[in-house]
């Protein structure tokens, strides 16, 4: 199971009633936290959910609505006990940007690694979890983030049978390891299936619409992308600002068919984006808007 929690939905400013866009997943007791703008631990400790596990901050770029609150959710995760190492992967620079940010935080209780993303964008793995980054287009280098949890396929006795791999040697081919045993050598596929469809969230805000961003959201389990203006007469700041409106993102859904899809990263100025979804959803109709707190468990197919 992968626990997704949209912590706040706004775009440039914290408003009263709404947090600066961040995310935050769980899987297996580790989190993975996706931007950190000034507020996003408050938004986390109003959810319920705990700053501790935190082992992996990504940065999609290096606006202030996205970085900002890094040296007070570092100090929440210092003052919850934590002292087991954390990473902060970014886009190149991202050391400095954090060192600079926490001068106010000078002394943690754990260690904060680095990983830089150089170029189209990579992939990550961490504690089951693989991330993959990818450049979008904005008015700096910015990334948007895939959170994939693969699963691997069912063991089947009656394949180790038919294979004569000994009892002793299946634990370990389930791991995937191979294993060598009496001379001889057995590997997973002598005792395991295809591979089953595992868990996928795309997270994408602050950039223009493009290829790259549907063909990562595909058929992803969830999709949550920025849809910063709903009024058409703000088609126009929305090319020059780099950013989309919800019409742009649903046709971005419309070509990824997610699962589902969430919009967030709303401009201050959307004081009510309810009044836009009718006409985002004539594009595509599984998208739904995003709120603060918003939060789902994704769960594996059951086997058929």
């Amino acid at each position: 199971m992968l626990d997704i929690c949209l912590l706040g939905t706004g775009g440039m400013m914290p408003l009263p009633n709404r947090f600066l866009t961040s995310l935050l997943a769980r899987y297996n007791g580790n989190s993975v936290l996706i931007d950190c703008g000034e507020g996003t631990q408050v938004a986390i400790k109003k959810k319920g959910w705990s700053v501790n596990p935190i082992g992996l901050i990504c940065i999609t770029h290096f606006h202030g609505d996205h970085v900002a609150g890094i040296p007070g959710l570092l100090l929440s995760i210092g003052n919850s006990g934590r002292t087991d190492p954390l990473t902060i992967l970014g886009p190149k620079g991202i050391e400095k940007v954090v060192k600079s940010l926490c001068i106010i935080a000078p002394e943690l209780p754990f260690d904060v690694n680095f990983v830089e993303i150089e170029g189209d964008g990579g992939v990550f793995e961490f504690l089951g979890m693989k991330i993959e980054a990818f450049k979008v287009k904005h008015n700096v280098v910015c990334y948007g983030y895939n959170i994939v949890v693969e699963r691997a396929g069912r063991f089947l006795p009656d394949k180790a049978k038919e294979n004569d791999v000994p009892l002793k040697c299946w634990n370990r081919l389930q791991k995937g390891e191979v294993v060598e045993f009496e001379g001889k050598t057995y590997t997973p596929d002598m005792v395991m299936g295809g591979e089953r469809r595992g868990l996928k969230v795309t997270y994408c805000t602050d950039t223009r619409p493009v290829t790259v961003i549907a063909e990562k959201a595909a058929d992803a389990d969830l999709f949550i992308c920025e849809g910063m203006y709903g009024d058409h007469e703000s088609d126009q700041k929305a090319k020059e600002k780099k950013h989309m409106t919800m019409y742009e993102a649903c046709e971005l859904g419309k070509k990824a068919n997610p699962r589902k899809m969430w919009l967030t990263h709303y401009s201050p100025a959307m004081a009510h984006p309810e009044m836009y979804i009718k006409e985002a959803k004539e594009i595509f109709n599984k998208v739904k808007l995003g709120k603060d707190g918003k939060s789902i468990d994704l769960m594996f197919d059951e086997d058929e």
